[in-house]
């Protein structure tokens, strides 16, 4: 048994109710993706609530590959999914491709046929869509629907052969075109598609429709509970349909809950595909985009994710998330988690003059003051330093605390400094800043003699190093609309700034996160690892107005 307790909601009660009236001895889960492209936050939801459910209740949960399509699935998405699944904690208890189902689906379409329960149709795409009638008025039959069974077994077989050109004809099985459910109307089972497949090769040219595949993966399967988007409700009679027509031995039950929307947020991949063919981003793992691979990067952590994915739990209500809620959880993750160091992102060079040139110091500084168990450093101090440019204001407005002429500040670890002067280039930019300490502040030395009214970080000039740091804003400028999603992108979601960090952070190895004071917190690039200098991705802000509401 899992020790994580899935939150109650109505599928949990329905499981329950299952495994107490007997109708279920063992709970068994599937999480089936197609692999045609990279999964997302949506995923996410999803493949939590499947392996979690199973877990606290001794079942198994299937990872399961719904590769009927071979015009756009790859082996790319395949190995993505893989690793995105094992990322956040997952174990599958079975690997399978529906690909690997496709003679035993082939049989029971033949079944059908027999049963005069499927036929062979010759209408085009657009005419079957003609046909079909609308959600006011019913549907007409196919002029083919008459068809005999051994008619129908013979075409079905030629077009397994190969004798006919894709489009040409499909199986569609035999229901009712006059039903409520559009999705009744006599589907489409199977279409001829020639095209190689990422697993069977060139071994079929036609494929099942996933209404008809689905659940037939999932009887073969025995999976006791298929949990599926609202979007497949008006689809579960046809699930239903398929699973006795064909004659399965195990019957599956199909339940539906609300998928996961955000704000600011793309949560379609064939959206996605758009933005990383189109080149609007930097591939699917780019630090702006959803999948779980761009949160990876970016320096989400699988706790922060699974919690989010807890926090939101399980109904039957359409509703959209705000994305501080995301935020939320990888501030709580990491609070206690990342080193706090100091990096200066838009530096401006501060001279000490009173401080002996050529004298280096080591001031001890925490690692983390939530979290004692990560120790402390010493950290270089100098007659030179770096502060942020905006910690200086050479006629300061109400309110501002920090450096200006005559005014004094503490550098957080080190000394009370006042600054005294100030030097332009031409262009009248500030380029140096000349101040002088008091070493009777030295942090810890317990001097209350005065007080200052703010601290600020920096970095010691002759041994920081200097760093790239990447600071994201929302991909989309508003929630996704109507229309042309492509006309919403923020063309400012992405900001690089040049500064310093503290000399042995320069160390740090890919997917290292820290908090950088003031600034949030940060990943370590894991594609910069060959750069000139790190690369440090900002995952979020270090302070939000946004709460859990209890």
């Amino acid at each position: 048994m899992s020790e994580v307790k899935v939150p109650s909601n109505f599928i949990k009660n329905i499981v329950i109710e299952d495994l107490e009236s007997k109708k279920h001895s063992e709970i068994i889960t599937r999480f089936p993706p197609e692999p045609n492209g990279y999964l997302h936050i949506g995923h996410a939801k999803s493949i939590v609530l499947n392996f979690e459910l199973a877990d606290e209740f001794g079942g198994t949960t299937n990872l399961r590959f719904d590769d009927t399509n071979p015009s756009k699935e790859e082996d790319e998405y395949v190995n993505s999914i893989k690793e995105d699944v094992a990322w956040l904690g997952y174990e599958w208890d079975n690997l399978f491709f529906a690909s690997n189902y496709f003679e035993e689906m082939y049989k029971r379409a033949v079944l059908l046929i027999e049963k005069g329960k499927a036929f062979v149709c010759d209408l085009s795409a657009e005419e079957i869509r003609e046909y079909r009638g609308t959600l006011k008025e019913p549907g007409k039959n196919s002029p083919y629907r008459d068809r005999s069974v051994e008619e129908n077994l013979d075409l079905f077989e030629r077009m397994r052969n190969g004798e006919f050109q894709d489009g040409e004809k499909v199986l569609r099985a035999k229901i009712d075109m006059s039903s409520s459910n559009i999705n009744m109307r006599d589907p489409v089972i199977y279409r001829i598609l020639h095209q190689n497949h990422h697993n069977t090769g060139d071994a079929w040219c036609i494929y099942p429709m996933y209404d008809y595949a689905h659940p037939l993966e999932d009887a073969i399967e025995g999976i006791t509970h298929s949990l599926c988007t609202l979007e497949f409700e008006d689809h579960r009679p046809v699930y239903d349909w398929f699973v006795k027509e064909c004659e399965m031995e195990s019957v599956p039950r199909q339940i539906e809950f609300a998928r996961l929307n955000v704000t600011n947020t793309v949560m379609s991949k064939r959206k996605l595909k758009q933005l990383v063919d189109n080149g609007i981003v930097d591939g699917w793992d780019d630090p702006r985009l959803p999948t779980i691979s761009g949160l990876r990067r970016r320096g989400y952590t699988p706790d922060a994710i699974k919690s989010f994915c807890r926090e939101i739990g399980v109904s039957k209500s359409n509703s959209l998330v705000d994305e501080q809620m995301l935020q939320h959880f990888i501030r709580e993750d990491l609070k206690v988690k990342a080193p706090r160091v100091m990096a200066v992102l838009d530096p401006l060079k501060l001279v000490i003059t009173n401080y002996p040139e050529g004298e280096v110091e080591y001031l001890e500084a925490e690692n983390n003051s939530d979290n004692e168990s990560l120790g402390s450093r010493k950290i270089p101090f100098s007659r030179e330093i770096y502060i942020e440019r905006d910690d200086f204001m050479e006629e300061p407005v109400p309110k501002y605390h920090r450096l200006y002429p005559g005014n004094e500040v503490r550098l957080k670890n080190a000394y009370f400094v006042k600054c005294e002067s100030f030097v332009k280039d031409e262009d009248g930019n500030v380029t140096e800043i000349h101040c002088t300490y008091d070493p009777e502040t030295k942090s810890g030395s317990g001097f209350t003699a005065r007080k200052v009214k703010s601290t600020i970080h920096w970095v010691d000039a002759s041994t920081a190093a200097e760093a790239e740091f990447r600071l994201y804003e929302p991909l989309i400028d508003e929630s996704e609309a109507e229309g042309d999603f492509l006309e919403n992108i923020n063309e400012n979601s992405l900001e690089i700034m040049n500064g310093y960090i503290e000399g042995e952070v320069a160390g740090a190895k890919p997917q290292d996160k820290f908090q950088f004071f003031r600034h949030g917190y940060f990943n370590t690039d894991p594609k910069s690892e060959n750069s000139e200098k790190p690369v440090f991705n900002r995952i979020v802000s270090i302070k939000s107005k946004f709460k859990i509401s209890k």
